[in-house]
Formats: C-alpha cells, structure tokens, sequence
C-alpha cells in the first residue's frame, strides 16, 4: 500500500487528497490555514489525512506529494518579500518605474502605479550594449561591474536582480555579472534575466526578473523548511510544487524560479476539472473555481487548457508560462457594502480566514456572500463541514438586516440582492476568457469546485447561457486532487524575430534543436526515461507590424514548406477567432519559439462505478427552506447525501445537495444526474 497526496493551501483552508494507488480511494481533509506560517498546516493536513486510513505506517509510505502554494504570490501582494537590488543596463535604471508610460485606468487622475520593488539608489548600472541583431556594440567591463557589486556589500541585500538589454539574444554580460556576485556576494538569490525569461519586450522581463528576486529569498526559506520538515516526519520522496503552467516542479527548482508557482494553487485545479470531464466525455468546458477570497475561471478546449504568456498582477506584469486563469474578488468571504451612490457592491475586500464571515462568530459584522446563502438557505443555517464547523445563522440575518437597512430592502431581498452582484461579477470574468476570446460559452460546460462553486454554479450557467454544469466528486478539494492528475513540466522559450518563409526553415529548425537540447538536459536531471518524456512546440506568431502575437500549436514532425504552410493556416484562423478577421495575404513573422517539456508520472485513476443498488430515497437526509426569486418564496426543498449518490441517480429541482467540502444548488426546472464517475451533471429540464 502507498500514497498519493496533494496538498493545497488556500486563503481560509488547506485542502489535503490522499489517493490509495491499491484501491483507488479518495480521502479528503480539511485544516484551518496557518498565514503565519503555512508549513504548519501542510503538516497538519497531511497527518489528518493519515489518520483517516487505517494505515499506521505514515509518512514512510507516501510515494508522492505535490504542493500549491501561495507563498510567493501573498508575498508580492503584500510587498512583503527581500530587500535588493538590480543592476542593468547603463540608462535603464528607471525603466522599473517608467514601464509602458500607461496609467492603470485611463480617465482617473488620481490613480497610482504601484511603489517600484527597488528603491532608485539600489539600482545600479553598467556600460555595456547589445543591439537588436545580437552584436555586441559595447563589452561589459569587469573591474566596472566589480565596481558596482562592491557598492551593494554593505546594504544588507538578500537578492540581486541583473537584467541587461537583449540579453536574451547575448547572455555574455549577465553571464560575467554573476561570476562577479557569487564572488563578491556568496549566498544572495540571484535572479538573471536570460534565466529566469530568455524572450524580447525589455519592461516585461526586467518586472518579471525582479519579482523573482524579491520573492526568491522568501520561498527559498519557506521550501527548504518544509522539506526538512516533510523529512522529520518520515517523507522519503522528493516532494514536487505546482506550477502556473498546470504542471509539477522540484522543490530545488522553485526555489530558484519561483515566479513560476505565483498561480500554484489554481492552475492544478483546472487540470484536473478538464481530466475529469474528459473521462466522462466532456472535453470543451470552462473551470469555475470558487474559494473564500475570490473565482479563478480558465477555458479548456479538447481536454487542453488554454495557456497564456503572462499576467498583471497588482500592477506588475508578469511574464512566465501559465495557464489563462481569470481572477475576480467574488468569493465567499466576499464583503457587500454600499458605495457612495448608494448602489450595492460586493467585493474585492473579503473577511478572509479571520475572523471571515459573519456567522463564524469571530469578530466580523460585516455581510459576506457566504452569510446571504445562509440567510437564503442555500447553506445550512447551522453547522459546515460535515458538523464540524458550527455557524450562528442569527448573526448573518442581523449583518445582512443592517447592509438592508442602508438600501432600504428587506433581508431576504438583500441577501437576493448579493446574490445577484456576485453572479455578475463571475460572469463577466468568464466572458473575459471566452467571448473576449472568440469562444461562446454556450458552447462549453461549467465545472463548478472550489467550496462555494457548486453553491453559485447554477444561476452562472444560466446567465451566460450554458446548458450543462458539472459538479466534480470532491470539490472543495478539486486543487488538491488535481495535484494527482498532473505531469512534471518544464518551459523553455527563446525569441528569435524571423520571417515565415522557407528561406529561414534553417532558423525554426536550429532553434527548436537548442530549446530540445535543454528540455533533454533537464528530463536527465529528472530521471525520466525515454518513453515518459513528451515536448510540445509551439510558436508566438503575428502579422508583420503588428505589436501582440498568438500562440499556434505546432505540428508534429519534420520542418518543411509544408509545415510552414499549416502554420500559416493555423495564425489566420486564430486571428479571425480572436479579432474577427484576418489577412491571408499579409507577412507574418515567427517571434518567440516555445518548447514545453513534459514528464509522464503516475497519476490518479478513478475507476467507472455500477448503477446504485439503492433508491434516490434512500440519499435524501432533511428538508429546508430555501429561497428562490424565480418562485418569490422560500420552497421546502429535499436536501441529499452526496455520499449517498450513486451513478443513474437523478434529481429533480429544486434541490440541495450537500457533502463534507461542498453544497450544491439544483434551481427549479432543473435536473441533476450522477454519471458512472460520479460526476453530478446539471441541466434544464426537457421542456
């Protein structure tokens, strides 16, 4: 017998999957996070879903642990990382504040760019120049550099960034400046540019190279503890992290690149939600991911889910591979309150882990989400978790009663009210990753997980239009399991500006062959054998002029006239998808060559049940009164025993169904089915 465990630490719980490769068996637990200190809860939770087995042996017996982590994205929101500095090119000391020149909304005077990373006096310059060819116009000098390191040796930098312009096309001069600092400066995080993104656009790399630096030394510290504390425990595996990208990483290599785990938790989530519905048939789906603070929402195509090359996050772009997750305020600690026009808003400020919603009892009188679903009675009115974590109901009449108080509505209205804010403030992040993208969510399913996904998942469906909704066995673990569905990964790119024609095949194909030689090099490290290994080429592609580029999938096989013409084909027809049109006559241009290496490991099976042996009766364990504004008033509804469902089980709605992680809203004229997997299969009643 061994394990398999994921591990996901989220705002408000720490999710914790352990999957038994013997019998493939699911067991979730759920601790409270610890932001002080979030090892503790990795801890914690590991050992609470131990002592659920009937197993002694423990840690020992784990043969694979994968773990999301926030630590490095709550270190940059709270701009609470390491002191450095950088060192760049000599003219480009304030390219970290200039940026774009953009303001952050364009018609608000008052708008303010975040506070630059690196204070003006920390950020030195040395003379050397690249030009946009690769010629080297000015050699770096090495006493001057030694120079300008020397200058940094009482200040008490933990990291230093180094971002020269066009190193990408000549790493020479970053190369030399990290010789120096390892002499000059034995045991600082370095963070170079052509390490951390080898690609053009000089701001976006110098703002992602930086924020490596200033979270580097944070989740150095914050890993290396964990795996000695794993250790201690007994853990004799290599735990991975998880990766923006949807994939898994060494704890070594997160160390050193941790700007690529700033989407660790949700990224997991959505590879799992779309292996799920793939094994039940379901390949176009739109993940919904719901926690305390906010909803996470990605678009998946064929069972592939759609990446992206970068995001903003609080203002600072990042470039790194990840996949194209939308982020909104709209969670269930979200907070309703009254602006000064007296409208009601619900969101981005949450009540978090503590003292979170008001009917925790901890200390918060301000209405959540969560407190209307209870006053609502969508949510039990008395206990969460199974029982475990009682709830005062009273105190979410009385907080919603007082915000009802300023609009002049009642509590039932109001909390109706909330409601309806939160479920269009998550449909127009869908609409951000689907219609702004050329995609019809009509066309796709919604996967609802997260602990408040299934609660809201239904009345999302219905706004944007999509027939079907698919509630996943354990979702309020979804991010958790999806650790056990997911493939080690690594992402090399390279940007390389080169006409597509075949006068330049030589050039696609010597810089894939460069990309493939590091991706091998790294299989190596990873003791992947040959048959495991996998890469997936694609090219950031765009019209001659233009500023922004698509990425296109790049077939499989040899690099010839034929290849370039798909490739062509494949450009014009996304262009048209995205912008509704395109020019087949027009130049284009090949911009950044990437190269995604994957590593097969064991995943997570999960086996097709049998029909349930009982009655749909048998699974229903109350009844409650829930309001419905389709209806105008509180219906007695049924309320199921998830674990109680089994596959050909139908429900009519409307219906609550609830389970340990999770509730989920079955609206009137709906039906609810459970598949062979188990899934819970929301859709319209046939007219």
């Amino acid at each position: 017998m061994s394990w398999r465990i994921g591990v996901d630490t989220g705002g408000t719980f720490t999710d914790v999957c352990l999957y038994d490769e013997e019998t493939h068996e699911v067991s979730v637990a759920k601790v409270s996070s610890t932001p002080s200190d979030p090892g503790s809860a990795v801890i914690a939770g590991v050992r609470a879903a131990l002592a659920m087995s009937d197993d002694t042996a423990g840690f020992p017996r784990i043969s694979y642990l994968a773990h999301g982590t926030t630590v490095a994205t709550n270190a940059l929101l709270q701009t609470k990382g390491a002191k450095i500095a950088l060192i760049t090119t000599a003219g480009f000391r304030d390219l970290l504040e200039l940026g774009r020149q953009r303001r952050p909304k364009l018609y608000d005077l008052q708008a303010q760019k975040p506070i630059p990373l690196i204070p003006r006096d920390l950020r030195l310059e040395v003379k050397e120049r690249v030009t946009y060819d690769g010629t080297i116009a000015i050699d770096a000098e090495i006493n001057e550099i030694r120079e300008q390191v020397r200058k940094l040796k009482d200040q008490d930098i933990e990291a230093v960034a180094v971002c020269f312009l066009y190193s990408y096309l000549r790493p020479e001069h970053e190369m030399l400046v990290r010789r120096v600092l390892e002499e000059e400066l034995p045991g600082t995080f370095l963070s170079i540019s052509n390490e951390v993104l080898p690609e053009f656009r000089e701001f976006e790399r110098l703002s992602t190279t930086v924020i490596n630096a200033f979270i580097g030394p944070t989740m150095s510290t914050y890993l290396s503890r964990l795996r000695g504390n794993l250790e201690s425990e007994g853990l004799s595996t290599v735990p991975k992290v998880t990766q923006s990208n949807g994939g898994v990483m060494s704890f070594k290599l997160a160390e050193r690149l941790p700007v690529r785990t700033v989407l660790s938790g949700p990224s997991t989530g959505v590879v799992g939600a779309a292996r799920l519905a793939s094994q039940s048939g379901i390949g176009n789906i739109i993940t919904f991911d719901v926690g305390g603070t906010s909803s996470d929402v990605a678009l998946v195509r064929n069972g592939r889910p759609t990446a992206a090359n970068g995001m903003v996050l609080d203002g600072r772009p990042i470039q790194s591979p990840m996949l194209d997750i939308n982020t909104v305020g709209a969670g269930g600690g979200s907070i309703a309150w009254v602006d000064d026009g007296g409208h009601l808003k619900v969101g981005p400020q949450s009540a978090g882990a503590y003292p979170g919603p008001a009917c925790y009892g901890l200390g918060n009188e301000e209405p959540t989400v969560t407190d209307a679903n209870v006053v609502l009675g969508i949510l039990n009115q008395t206990h969460l978790l199974a029982g475990e974590m009682p709830i005062d109901a009273s105190k979410s009449f009385a907080a919603i009663k007082r915000l009802g108080d300023k609009l002049g509505m009642n509590a039932v209205d109001t909390a109706q009210g909330i409601i309806s804010v939160v479920t269009a403030n998550m449909a127009k992040a869908i609409r951000v990753i689907s219609v702004q993208r050329g995609y019809d969510p009509g066309d796709y399913a919604l996967v609802a997980f997260g602990g408040a996904g299934p609660l809201h998942s239904s009345r999302l469906a219905a706004e944007l239009g999509m027939k079907r909704t698919l509630i996943p066995h354990r979702p309020g673990a979804m991010s958790a399991m999806g650790m056990l569905m997911t493939d080690l990964r690594s992402d090399y790119t390279r940007t390389v500006r080169v006409p597509l024609q075949e006068a330049n095949l030589d050039v696609y194909i010597s810089t894939f062959k460069a990309l493939q030689a590091e991706a091998e090099s790294w299989f190596s490290e990873e003791k992947l054998p040959l048959e495991k290994r996998n890469l997936h080429r694609v090219l950031d592609v765009r019209y001659v002029g233009q500023n922004y580029e698509i990425g296109i999938d790049v077939p499989e096989g040899e690099v010839n006239t034929a290849w370039l013409a798909t490739i062509r084909q494949s450009f014009n027809a996304a262009h048209r998808a995205r912008y509704g049109y395109d020019n087949p006559e027009a130049a284009i241009e090949a911009v950044t060559f990437r190269l995604e290496a994957i590593g097969e490991v064991p995943q997570a099976k999960f086996p097709r049940h049998g029909s349930a042996k009982e009655s749909i009766e048998e699974a229903v364990m109350g009844q409650r009164d829930v309001y419905f504004p389709e209806l105008g008033e509180y219906v007695d509804c049924p309320v199921y025993d998830r674990q109680k469902l089994g596959a050909g089980h139908v429900i009519h709605g409307p219906a609550i169904i609830e389970q340990y992680d999770t509730t989920t809203l079955v609206l009137p004229k709906m039906k609810a089915r459970v598949d062979d997997y188990l899934l819970i299969i929301i859709e319209p009643l046939d007219d």
